[in-house]
């Protein structure tokens, strides 16, 4: 891969699940050595430090079929913005939550410096959830299950209209990998979009290689390219057990690496994010290093 300056944003959003901790998997992957693993490969690497987030202590969420929203959106745009910047002085951007919800501003972002250029991006969403649940679908009300939703325009306004470009991402423009956990109602939202869903069945019957070459082809039609949203929770718990909603029967590490090196040789990877680390429920940090180490592959690290 060509050199580049890889620019570091954490965000510590722990408000968008029901498990506290992932607010720490920033931290837990700084510790890991992504520094110096970023380093080893020959590029430059900065630390932009944690995007500000409103502390859950003492809150009540306003609305119970979208918990914790209005704090969830202000940390969003700040990302949005950082994003924007990051990418604006031609770094790449990596972002570490935190849970899933982080993603909205990660996207906006990437999409809007493209659209001020006249391009749209794509979206690769690696996950054992779909994340495509609306304030009205949702069974829990908790946003780290809506975010591809409001990428693609459907989900809460407030992160839905989180920029000026609605929807950020064309649903026809996204594909899901690794999806093995999916809520009744939200089923219906995915069924009725352009989303290319690989579910677990579509990789063990056309393995991982087949599956995440299908899925650039499809994200990268008429796109600058595409971002990357990595949860680590579409491994298998064996792989990475510091996560909130383990699904059992998901990507081995190898399979993992494979999606992060392919992404990495179509040399249309725009961005990257890892979500959903949670070192309290972790062994030894052992989901951050493997998630240290996905990121590593994407940014070029191959075994020769």
């Amino acid at each position: 891969m060509d050199k580049k300056t890889v620019s570091l944003i954490g965000v510590p959003m722990d408000l968008g699940g029901n498990r506290r901790g992932v607010d720490m998997g920033p931290s837990a992957f700084r510790i890991a050595g992504i520094e110096p693993g970023v380093r080893a490969l020959g590029h430059e690497f900065v630390d932009r430090g944690n995007v500000p987030v409103g502390d859950p202590r003492g809150q009540e969420p306003v609305d119970a079929r979208a918990k914790y929203l209005p704090t969830i959106a202000e940390a969003c745009g700040t990302l949005k913005d950082m994003v924007r910047e990051t990418m604006a002085e031609g770094h790449f951007p990596l972002v570490v939550g935190g849970d899933h919800s982080i993603a909205v501003g990660t996207v906006a972002g990437v999409a809007e410096h493209f659209d001020a250029r006249g391009e749209r991006i794509g979206v690769i969403w690696f996950d054992a959830h779909a994340d495509m649940n609306t304030p009205e679908s949702s069974e829990s009300g908790n946003v780290h299950g809506m975010p591809l939703a409001a990428i693609t325009g459907q989900g809460p306004q407030s992160l839905a209209h989180l920029g000026g470009l609605v929807p950020l991402v064309d649903s026809s423009r996204v594909a899901m990998i690794g999806i093995r956990s999916v809520d009744r109602l939200e089923a219906m939202n995915v069924k009725d979009s352009d989303v290319a869903c690989f579910t677990m069945r579509e990789v063990d019957e056309q393995g991982i290689r087949s599956v995440m070459e299908q899925a650039i082809a499809h994200v990268t039609r008429g796109t600058a390219g595409f971002h990357l949203s990595f949860d680590v929770d579409g491994t298998d718990p064996s792989v990475c057990p510091g996560v909130g909603t383990p699904v059992a029967g998901g990507i081995s590490y190898r399979e993992a690496h494979t999606v992060m090196e392919l992404a990495a040789a179509s040399k249309q990877l725009l961005s990257l994010e890892m979500v959903e680390i949670n070192p309290i429920l972790d062994d030894r940090n052992q989901t951050a290093i493997a998630a240290k180490e996905f990121a590593l592959s994407a940014l070029g690290k191959s075994i020769l």
